[in-house]
């Protein structure tokens, strides 16, 4: 029985019928169905009990979907393939939430089931498009919400509420019973107080669906993050490229931001901005707002005076575009994503702010189609360079609205950048943190860090984790004629030795098995036991290997074995 878990829902409920169903809500949840369903669920599951949200325009059967249009609804049979995965591990759905009608905007305010706000500040707008996921979050209503992000709608309205929005990579969520707004590009996103509420349930409901045609799983060594648990290079564009739009609190929180992350071991490098700056702006004024009206341009033709203005405005200004408009586009994308490359190879993170600023609603209603872009300036470039990138909060303004930063990162980088948002909230030291994707490798001789074979790790990715000292049972030698030279490590259960000085590598996975191709006999890839007691994988000696060779264990390492050499 879990009686505390329906009582919670029962106050869940409570909430919602003394505020009232909007503008946050669109249809709720049979409210004793989900009380029983609290009670009755099995409580070894991973999400047993824990209340959620789903955005309209994510099917849940028998409940309408309506994309924030009414006269588009529709009840479906089947359940989407995420939320199903949800309900699987125990979690209890509360209900739909609004949004920008059929995700179409950066706003919140474009629904005609009313404008969400900030949680903050009634005047100020919620973000979009999913608007009322990231306040029912904010709000308290719901552990965890899912969004849709396809220019930026699951990260704008996380940082107007001061929370976390993930935006997974494409194709991990599947999307199969999602109203489809660019559908190469559509991702599901995860709204929740913190990142590592947020990775609980992003390791829950990603998973290949086969009905997905976008779906798609992480190969070995994906994503591999050799530099989360040492020091990291984040980009930060130059200063000419950033922008705040007349904001003059934006600034100083985000570098207030970027000295976090410095304190947490990260070096600041200052990117060109160009390629994804304009990468963004394809993503409307080029040919892909054509997918828009691939997706609802027919339904909107039909039903003119049932959609919002400014969504029939964008949709059925795409009507225009031709095929050959999309290839131009694809072939400027293509050409921007290889000027990023050029970015990335020296930073492993962008830093970006999320919104340059927050706008009134009042605003917003002034005018629509700029401020809207304003606000993905910084978002709109992600899924189409196939990128991932985790929305946290980084403080407030003083006038109590609050601001938000971005981690940024390549396709399948998720759990490496919700790893480093925790950090930024906890401002917490990388120990214990593992390297997503990687193997550690020690090594005690040639590999160490300015010695002749380093470079086999570094051409490989690989990152120093950190130096320490094998257990007292190694005894280490010189090796004779090898070249360069190189020592050999020895396992001799109850010896009593000083330990061995050793570097801890993280190599990525996808790279291990060339690396161990490299190493001669008698030297191999075996376990190696650390003065914590901890194994890692590293260099070992095979006993053959070490007659005629001299004992250096007295050095307690080869680097000092090398200078009592040379002196």
């Amino acid at each position: 029985m879990a009686d505390h878990d329906a009582e919670a829902i029962e106050r869940i409920f409570d909430a919602i019928e003394a505020d009232g169903l909007g503008p946050v809500w669109i249809v709720l949840a049979d409210r004793e169905a989900a009380v029983r369903r609290a009670r009755e669920v099995d409580p070894a599951l991973s999400l047993a009990g824990v209340p959620f949200a789903v955005k309209d325009n994510i099917d849940v059967a028998g409940m309408p979907t309506t994309a924030g249009c009414p006269a588009y609804s529709y009840v479906p049979t089947r359940t989407a393939t995420v939320v199903q995965r949800l309900l699987d591990a125990g979690a209890v759905l509360v209900g739909k939430t609004n949004l920008d009608q059929f995700a179409t905007g950066l706003v919140g305010v474009r629904s005609p089931y009313g404008a969400c706000s900030s949680v903050f500040d009634q005047r100020y707008i919620s973000g979009g498009s999913s608007s009322g996921s990231a306040v029912a979050v904010a709000k308290g209503l719901v552990a965890f919400a899912l969004g849709t992000d396809t220019a930026g709608s699951g990260r704008v309205p996380a940082a107007f509420n001061d929370i976390v929005g993930l935006k997974p990579t494409r194709g991990l969520l599947s999307t199969t019973g999602v109203v489809p707004a660019c559908r190469s590009l559509d991702c599901v996103s995860i709204f929740a107080a913190s990142a590592k509420g947020a990775e609980r349930v992003w390791r829950v409901a990603q998973g290949f669906d086969p009905a997905d045609p976008f779906s798609r799983t992480a190969d070995p060594g994906a994503g591999a993050a050799p530099w989360l648990p040492g020091p990291f290079r984040f980009g930060v564009p130059r200063d000419e490229d950033l922008a705040f739009f007349g904001d003059t609190e934006s600034p100083r929180l985000y570098r207030t931001a970027a000295a976090r992350l410095e304190v947490l071991g990260g070096t600041r490098v200052t990117i060109d901005f160009a390629p994804f700056r304009e990468a963004a702006a394809l993503l409307y004024s080029g040919p892909w707002v054509a997918e828009r009206y691939a997706a609802v341009g027919e339904f909107v033709d039909a039903h003119p005076d049932q959609v919002h203005p400014v969504v029939a405005q964008i949709v059925r200004g795409a009507a225009s575009r031709s095929a050959a408009d999309a290839y131009r586009g694809l072939y400027q994308l293509e050409a921007l994503k290889r000027a990023a490359a050029a970015q990335w190879a020296g930073i492993d993170v962008l830093l970006l702010p999320t919104a340059g600023t927050i706008y009134t609603k009042e605003a917003v209603e002034a005018d629509p189609i700029q401020l809207n872009s304003n606000l993905g300036y910084y978002t709109n470039f992600v899924n189409l360079m196939d990128l991932a990138a985790v929305a946290m909060p980084a403080g407030f303004r003083r006038d109590g609205l609050p601001f938000g930063v971005s981690l940024i990162g390549p396709a399948f980088s998720d759990a490496a950048l919700l790893a480093l948002a925790t950090r930024f909230a906890d401002m917490a030291s990388p120990a214990g943190v593992e390297a997503p994707g990687c193997i550690q490798v020690a090594v005690v001789g040639a590999h160490l860090t300015g010695q002749p074979l380093n470079p086999q790790l570094t051409e490989r990715g690989a990152r120093l984790v950190r130096s320490c000292r094998t257990s007292p049972d190694y005894r280490f030698y010189a090796l004779a004629n090898t070249t360069p030279p190189k020592p050999g490590l020895v396992r001799e259960p109850g010896f009593g030795g000083p330990g061995i000085e050793l570097e801890i590598w993280a190599v990525p996975s996808q790279h291990f098995g060339s690396f161990v191709a490299g190493v001669p006999a008698p030297l191999g890839i075996g376990s190696v036991r650390l003065e914590t007691g901890e194994w890692v994988k590293g260099f070992i000696c095979e006993p053959a290997g070490v007659a005629g060779a001299a004992d250096i264990t007295e050095f307690g390492g080869w680097r000092s074995y090398l200078a009592a050499a040379i002196a």
